[in-house]
């Protein structure tokens, strides 16, 4: 065995020492670039062993030396200038079955997992491993690896490993329940509240610390009221609005209060202080939210847990998350919901709002997490228990097990000196105890409790005979194991009469085949057929009084009693759910199922594990032969075990991964997943996974799962308890390695034993999931089998030639771009599917069979293809797609079912308090189920194969990924507002800086069309050769062509020095140097007109001066002098599909301005040169006028033989396709002097200036669209485009909308060109990114339901002898100036007007409504016409509508009954950019925001007569504008005599 002695070196030091592992290649003649070495001590063959991939070798490296990277020798403990062993190892032998990957402050799409993951395959990873991937600008980190049930230290990973990509900043809900138990003591004498917040959120905002997590928070109390009320009539009118009724009639009302809305902070436990204050309150003010003075309203209880509004508050967290495309921004990835609720996780749910939660949870990929304060109960959880709306006495109850929550018990480390039971049970409530909680009377409460007992002794002398046992057997009877049975042999079960139709039709799986008609009851329960729901007389029997059951299960307490027929009852033929042994259940396997299962490492025993589900310490077993005794096992983990330490906290490490060895051998059988088969041919001699003594039947579970737990191959145990003792292997301490001491100290926990002879299965808390959730995995195993396929699907397919698309299309383009291969199509196809949350199905490769894949067991061996034809399968719900390459053809085949699910919509009604609301508000939504099979994906790909052609444009279906943007005049308003001490400075201090503002523009958006100026250019038409023209404000002085010298220049006396500045020099070189515009410099032989422009300093537009033309110059001399080259209108550098000397409008006016004055206007001299055919629109469109602004125009008149001549496209929309072109209004005053007016306020005028510009311009859109190279640098491995959408105009004062979009491009490259952008504009504009719906209205689609604006009524009864306002003017136009009148306020206080589209379309008489936005672009405000007193019909969707609203269907909340204004906050500003925004000599550091805020409400109810101050200056401008026209009209009068 060779030794070799280890150096280390660090990264970055050295050139040659740049890799991990650096050696010569002289001592390894048989290695080569790629291989995989095993380095360890030689003392300690079953310690650390590293494994290193071999990147480079290095000559300088000595002999008989290996250099490893210090980092990784310290974390691996190698101690430099040891011995070691090296030797090649073969990739397969150390392979990881998954590997765990973080991210932070980035966002990375699914298709961007994709490709990490295939840029990651083959190579050698190890913990911690910061992973770079520059094609994409990608940065990671490895975080945990498993390989054969152990966690590694390092590995390689293959086609087959599993990679679960965790992100430490997602969007997180953190939702917590606030119903009657939070205000019950638990077992140790706390409140649930302050179990809840000072325990568990307190213990989750540490690991957030410690991990330095950065997610983006929302924290929201919610709960539900019910009131005690017979019918609507006992309900005051103001009440009615958002009250909703329940399947027994009870009438309710939902209350959410948000704590806090989209914060990140890096210290969360202040805000547990804020929500300790809110909890004291709470309470009181939701009871007693309605009551008036005078007025009489029903009795108003809190509910409990179990009757909650947890579903609705899923949906809720949906309907945000589901529109993640809308306001992307490019720092977070990964959406997570989390309801901690003080009950035990038994909840009482409406079964049609169960299957859309479950569908849009799964659909949606998003991770929901349920964290339980209560004690575990003794049945399987969570447990939803369905609304019974059969009201007959035999009717059953009827149970399901939800796979899609992740459930967390959460119990303290506090500790009772005097015992270690823990109560798992609590008893319902008695009489007295009742007319606490359920509202009833006295007098009910006492008939109820006599009625209680009477009815058990009864019951029991009844019931003495029957025989309870042979009943469970006879009700819980497993369903038949074979899942494909012969079609004539009807499978009986036993004992239960089932009639024979129903048992054929489930154990061929074939629902569908039923018609309503001939099961009646068939149709409620088979809603979902992928959950079998059990129903159960029994427990509804013993509710009343069973001691077994937690008090949750018995929450309709003594309401309905059951009486047990002994007689069997006839059921379709479904196997029943007993929540006391679910695990006697297994359910058909579908892809739903299997969505999550890849985030699971598989434990020793080839199971799928979750890492929060511990098992104890078992007792001894019965046959020692069978299962070696735990502690053994341990000690040969850890020896096996890649040797890195974890922290003292992970003692019960290697206990938890044997979580699942079977509870005791004698009694239970083996835990069986899916791929039982597989473990046991791999693992049959393995001395680490003893097999049990009985192991099942194999075939009879095939394709067959358990019901229980997310990943359905845990069976469920009853021995399950919440002891913390054991401790979650995820606290993430082996990122600080530790020593192995700790797991070697593992002592058996002390309850260990009490088990009575069997291990318990102990659920604790995923912190994991909490901290780092995971992001939907990219890849499943589940595929239907053929038979399936052809009974259950509908199959449909395309194909595709992307070679002749494109062919086609890459003409007719203005630009031409390289199209798309085939190859680079077909991936695109693929990725496109998986950013819409499809997954990769992964199969054997076996040549698959007709029906697309191997038959056998439905879920498949890991496996890819690997040759020239290739074929993907994706599925998404129960929608599969297979994409197969073949030579340049691809085929798209998708498989849908035959008979989907029906649309439901629920309709539901809440209030809710966002913050800095005054009140509850009243809002709706609707919860709705997405029919995937309608996603238009042929339109998508053809999308993609002409490269993003107009022809298939991206429709709002097809859910494409947008940011918007606004750009704003950089203002520095904090500090102005910290010295006025009132924020409406407006506009006094803002000084007028247009013109800046408007070069400044410009500048961007020639970054945006990637454009440049001519650097040098031959002119035609002059002897001079070399010409520099620059435009860019990073310079004063340009540099020279190489060729010339200095020695003859006159700007070497000025600057003084030969070298030329990098820099702008100080201001002194040239005094009156605007920043907008650059002079040109030119070579010596021009030195008499450069040195003009040195003499004339006031003409400072940087054009170089040489001339003022002369009053009665003719059109064809300024005509000459704009083309000249070196003083003429700067034209642009040879760019496709841009006709040769083309410039904009907005240079030639300023050009023009400086050089006529004589009163001539510059647009008219334009307009004329077009008219004569000197000038054209680039586009080569005669038709088109000469427009002010950022439009280009070329000089038709030119040499068209010379070498650089490009002609224009003559093809308009094609141009407009590719160039961004924006007209300029509001700014001709910088062109052409305008006589100056006395401003009248507008709401004053006599007759009103249109609000905005959509009147006045001349293309009468308010956007439009081009196309958007976005892979500038060339940094992507893919071909990246997307769209720009912006405003047609520009207009000083206003905000001008920019929105990117796209579909084909990585997240980190838009950011990256965004980015640029941002830095491009900084001078004296900004953009700043804004929500796609800022004002989120109640009832509105797009928008956050838990978000809101702020109502500001503003006072208008300030006028003295309360007179009305605007009472000297016409009744029609009033409206109209009040409008006016609160545009002028929120101008006041530094508003800008936002153009949007109208919102509909068509004749309705709907009210005008105005968007601003501050100039700061903190907040936005909207002001609307208050006359009309319209309603908008609440939106009623065509599909099955279930709604439990009783009032009403319009919706009155946004009749604005009063004058004034919403505000609200822009959510997409970070954070902590808001908070820096401090107002530095307030009292408490106070937030410029909340200044605002307070500022703005104090004005508009008129405090300081502020109000009324602001209308009396009004009117006096108005006097004075008045005056100044009566003279100027008299002193005309005069000259005229």
């Amino acid at each position: 065995m060779k030794l070799y002695k280890l150096n280390t070196h660090t990264r970055g030091c050295n050139k040659s020492y740049d890799a991990d592992l650096v050696m010569n290649l002289k001592d390894h003649p048989n290695a080569n670039v790629g291989d995989v070495v095993e380095i360890y001590a030689p003392d300690e063959e079953n310690g650390t062993h590293l494994l290193l991939q071999i990147t480079e070798f290095n000559g300088s490296c000595g002999r008989d030396v290996i250099s490893i990277e210090s980092g990784i020798a310290n974390a691996f403990k190698m101690r430099p200038y040891s011995n070691v062993v090296m030797r090649i190892v073969k990739p397969s032998d150390v392979a990881l079955d998954s590997i765990e990957i973080t991210f932070k402050d980035q966002y990375m799409g699914r298709s961007e997992m994709w490709r990490l993951k295939t840029y990651l395959t083959d190579t050698c990873v190890y913990v911690n491993k910061k992973i770079d991937y520059n094609d994409m600008q990608i940065r990671c980190q490895v975080y945990e690896m498993w390989s054969q049930g152990e966690r590694v230290a390092s590995g390689v990973i293959t086609e087959d490993t599993k990679i679960v990509f965790r992100s430490s900043t997602s969007m997180v809900y953190l939702f917590l329940q606030m119903s009657s138990e939070m205000w019950d003591f638990d077992i140790h004498g706390d409140l649930y509240f302050e179990k809840a917040v000072n325990g568990f959120l307190t213990e989750l905002f540490q690991k957030w610390r410690k991990l330095s997590c950065n997610h983006e928070v929302t924290i929201v109390l919610f709960s539900r009221t019910f009131y005690a009320a017979k019918s609507l009539d006992e309900f005051p009118e103001h009440m009615r609005d958002c009250l909703q009724q329940d399947y027994k009639g009870r009438f309710y009302e939902d209350f959410y209060r948000v704590a806090i809305q989209n914060e990140r902070c890096d210290d969360w436990c202040t805000v547990l202080g804020q929500l300790r204050k809110l909890f004291t309150s709470y309470q009181a003010t939701v009871l007693r939210y309605h009551e008036r003075e005078n007025m009489k309203i029903p009795p108003a209880t809190n509910s409990s847990a179990t009757q909650g509004n947890f579903l609705e508050v899923l949906n809720i967290s949906l309907n945000t998350f589901e529109k993640h495309y809308l306001d992307r921004t490019f720092d977070r990835t990964g959406q997570l919901s989390v309801v901690i609720t003080p009950g035990v996780g038994v909840f009482s749910v409406d079964r049609e709002l169960t299957n859309i939660t479950k569908q849009r949870i799964i659909d949606n990929g998003v991770g929901s997490d349920l964290v339980c304060v209560g004690e575990q109960p003794l049945h399987a959880v969570p447990l939803l228990k369905f609304h019974n709306k059969d009201t007959t006495l035999t009717s059953a109850d009827d149970y399901s097990l939800p796979h899609w929550i992740n459930l967390s018990f959460y119990s303290t480390n506090k500790k009772i000196a005097y015992s270690s039971f823990i109560p798992r049970i609590k008893l319902p409530l008695f009489g007295s105890q009742l007319t606490l909680h359920d509202g009833v009377g006295e007098g009910e409460g006492e008939e109820n409790e006599r009625h209680f007992l009477s009815c058990n002794q009864s019951e029991y002398k009844h019931n003495s005979l029957f025989d309870y046992d042979a009943y469970d057997e006879q009700i819980f009877q497993p369903l038949p194991a074979q899942s494909t049975c012969s079609l004539q042999r009807v499978v009986r079960a036993k004992k239960t009469s089932v009639p024979s139709l129903e048992t054929y039709a489930y154990s061929n799986n074939d629902w569908e085949n039923l018609t309503p008609t001939q099961i009646p009851a068939m149709r409620r329960k088979m809603s979902d057929p992928d959950i079998h729901h059990g129903t159960s007389a029994m427990l509804a029997a013993l509710q009343p009084d069973t001691t077994n059951l937690s008090e949750s299960l018995a929450s309709e307490k003594n309401s309905r009693r059951t009486i047990v027929s002994i007689a069997p009852i006839v059921r379709p033929g479904r196997a029943l759910i007993n929540p006391f042994d679910p695990s006697q259940v297994t359910i058909k396997l579908t892809s739903n199922r299997r969505r999550w299962t890849h985030i699971f490492p598989k434990g020793p025993t080839g199971v799928l594990i979750q890492q929060h589900h511990y098992q104890a310490v078992p007792a001894k077993p019965t046959q020692a032969g069978q299962q070696r005794p735990l502690q053994q096992i341990q000690s040969n983990n850890n020896n096996d075990q890649e040797n890195y330490g974890c922290g003292n906290g992970e003692q019960y490490d290697r206990v938890s991964n044997h979580s699942l060895l079977s509870k005791s051998a004698s009694s239970q059988s083996f835990v069986m997943g899916d791929d039982h088969i597989d473990f046991f041919k791999r693992r049959q001699n393995s001395p680490m996974n003893p097999l049990p003594a009985n192991v099942p039947n194999l075939t009879a579970t095939q394709a067959k799962s358990y019901l229980w737990g997310a990943t359905g191959e845990q069976e469920w145990t009853p021995a399950i308890t919440t002891v913390k003792h054991l401790r979650p292997i995820v606290e993430g301490e082996h990122h600080h390695l530790g020593s192995l001491e700790a797991l070697r100290a593992l002592d058996p926990p002390p309850d260990a034993e009490a088990g009575g002879g069997r291990g318990k299965i102990i659920i604790g808390v995923d912190w994991k999931s909490l901290t780092i959730p995971a992001c939907l995995p990219i890849t499943t195993d589940y595929f239907p089998d053929k038979r399936s396929l052809n009974n259950d699907y509908v199959i449909s397919d395309y194909t595709l030639l992307p070679d002749d698309v494109n062919h086609d299309y890459a003409q007719s383009r203005a630009v031409y771009r390289k199209p798309l291969s085939t190859e680079e199509v077909c991936k695109e196809i693929v990725s496109q599917r998986l950013a819409q949350g499809f997954q990769l199905i992964v199969v054997d490769e076996k040549p698959p069979t007709a029906g697309g894949c191997s038959s056998g067991s439905a879920v498949q061996p890991v496996k890819l293809s690997r040759e020239t034809n290739k074929e993907y399968l994706l599925s998404i719900g129960r929608i599969f797609h297979k994409i197969s390459l073949s030579g340049s053809v691809i085929t798209v085949t998708g498989y849908r079912p035959r008979h989907p699910y029906p649309p439901i919509n629920v309709d539901y009604r809440y209030r809710f308090h966002a913050p800095q609301h005054e009140t509850y508000e009243i809002s709706g939504v609707n919860f709705t189920t997405e029919k995937l099979e309608n996603f238009n994906w042929n339109h998508m790909d053809l999308y993609i194969c002409t490269r993003g052609d107009v022809d298939y444009p991206l429709m709002e279906s097809l859910k494409y990924w947008r940011y918007r943007m606004y750009l704003l005049p950089r203002e520095n308003i904090v500090s102005k507002i910290a010295s006025c001490q009132r924020c409406d400075i407006f506009p006094d201090v803002t000084a007028d800086n247009t013109r800046e503002q408007v070069e400044d523009f410009v500048r961007l958006i020639e970054a945006v069309s990637k454009l440049k100026r001519q650097y040098a250019r031959k002119a035609r038409d002059s002897p001079i050769a070399h010409i520099t023209k620059r435009r860019h404000s990073t310079s004063i002085i340009s540099r020279p062509q190489p060729n010339q010298g200095l020695t003859n220049s006159p700007f070497r006396e000025r600057v003084g020095s030969n070298r030329l500045p990098e820099k702008r020099p100080s201001i002194n070189v040239r005094p009156k140097l605007e920043n907008g515009r650059i002079p040109r410099i030119f070579p010596a032989t021009d030195a008499a007109a450069a040195a003009g422009v040195a003499a004339r300093d006031d003409q400072d537009d940087g054009f170089p001066v040489d001339i003022k033309f002369s009053p009665n110059a003719t059109l064809s001399e300024i005509f000459e002098a704009m083309k000249h080259p070196v003083n003429g209108v700067g034209f642009f550098s040879q760019t496709q599909s841009l006709p040769s000397c083309t410039f904009v409008a907005y240079d030639a006016l300023m050009w023009l301005k400086t050089r006529l004055n004589n009163g001539r206007h510059p647009l008219d001299l334009l307009e004329a040169m077009r008219k004569e055919r000197m000038i054209c629109h680039a586009s080569g469109d005669w038709k088109k006028p000469v427009v002010p602004g950022f439009v280009f125009y070329y000089v038709v008149q030119q040499d068209k033989n010379a070498k650089d001549y490009a002609p224009p496209l003559d093809d308009y929309s094609a141009f407009v396709n590719e160039w961004l072109e924006i007209e300029f209004q509001g700014c001709s005053f910088l062109w052409h002097d305008e006589p100056v007016t006395t401003p009248v306020p507008n709401f004053l005028r006599d007759s009103l200036a249109p609000q905005s510009w959509t009147e006045t311009s001349s293309n009468k859109r308010v956007y439009r669209q081009s196309h958007l190279e976005i892979d500038v640098n060339q940094k992507s491995d893919r071909m990246e485009w997307g769209h720009v959408k912006h405003h047609t105009v520009l207009q000083p004062r206003f905000a001008f909308e920019i929105v990117v979009e796209w579909v084909t491009s990585s997240g980190p490259i838009v950011a990256d060109l965004i980015g640029g952008w941002m830095r491009k504009a900084n001078q004296f504009n900004f953009l700043v990114s804004v929500p796609a719906d800022p004002m989120a209205e109640p009832f509105t689609k797009k928008s956050d339901p838990l978000r809101g604006p702020i109502f500001i009524p503003l006072c208008t009864t300030f006028l003295p002898n309360g007179a009305a306002l605007f009472d000297e003017f016409p009744e029609e136009s009033r409206s109209d100036r009040m409008l006016f009148f609160q545009e002028a306020i929120l101008g006041k206080f530094g508003f800008l007007p936002c153009v949007l589209e109208k919102k509909y379309s068509g004749g309705k008489d709907l009210p005008k409504e105005y968007q601003y936005v501050h100039c700061t672009g903190n907040m936005f405000a909207l002001i609307r016409c208050a006359t009309n007193n319209y309603q908008v019909e609440s939106p009623i969707l065509k599909e099955a509508n279930v709604t439990r609203c009783v009032y009403g269907h319009t919706n009155n909340t946004n009749v604005p009954k009063k004058v004034g204004f919403l505000w609200a906050w822009n959510h997409m500003i970070p954070n902590k950019k808001w908070k820096a925004q401090t107002i530095n000599n307030s009292a408490d550091g106070e937030l410029f925001q909340l200044k605002m805020l307070k500022d703005f409400r104090e004005f508009c109810s008129n405090s300081d007569q502020r109000l009324s101050t602001f209308w009396t200056q009004s009117q006096e401008l108005k006097r004075r504008a008045q005056k100044f026209e009566f003279n100027n009209n008299n002193t005309e009068e005069n000259k005229m005599k």
